[in-house]
């Protein structure tokens, strides 16, 4: 197995493999790569615990590291998915909030191990990257919504 150049940490308390397997299931071109168990006991485990999940999220490599509870996720990081649709965007977000996620606002929801996603549609980054008074609409009706409605955006780009 290539070793990637850059890889995304992501630590957790103790669940970093279920977390893989969920995101694996989840999103297409995601995969649990490997397990890797603690040779000896470390802070907050034991020898033979799962310590760290090489895994791949939309094709982004990423290592769940279970550190133990010291750390904490926070909105200053999260992986941002583009979507294509309304579909698209609900079946994310609907697998991310009901499965003991919760919902943040402007496309913004955490997963129930506290990582952050941001479930963006196309439509809202197309809208953004216009300017003007197309991208001013667009922001403005973003900002009251928690899942981004699809068609709200198009309404709004259309002024």
């Amino acid at each position: 197995m290539a070793i990637a150049k850059n890889t995304i940490c992501v630590w957790y308390d103790r669940d970093a493999e279920a977390a893989a397997r969920f995101y694996a299931e989840v999103f297409p071109n995601s995969a649990v790569r490997a397990v890797r168990r603690a040779p000896g006991d470390y802070p907050s485990g034991k020898e033979g615990d799962v310590l760290t999940v090489d895994f791949t999220v939309a094709g982004i490599p990423c290592i769940g590291l279970n550190g133990g509870p010291m750390f904490k996720h926070s909105e200053a990081f999260s992986f941002q998915i583009s979507t294509e649709d309304q579909e698209e965007t609900d079946r994310y977000w609907n697998a991310i909030v009901g499965n003991g996620g919760q919902e943040s606002a402007c496309g913004w929801c955490k997963d129930k191990w506290g990582v952050n996603w941001q479930i963006t549609p196309r439509v809202l980054v197309e809208a953004m990257a216009a300017g003007g008074g197309e991208a001013k609409r667009a922001f403005a009706a973003m900002m009251d919504m928690r899942k981004i409605d699809v068609a709200a955006i198009e309404a709004a780009r259309r002024g």
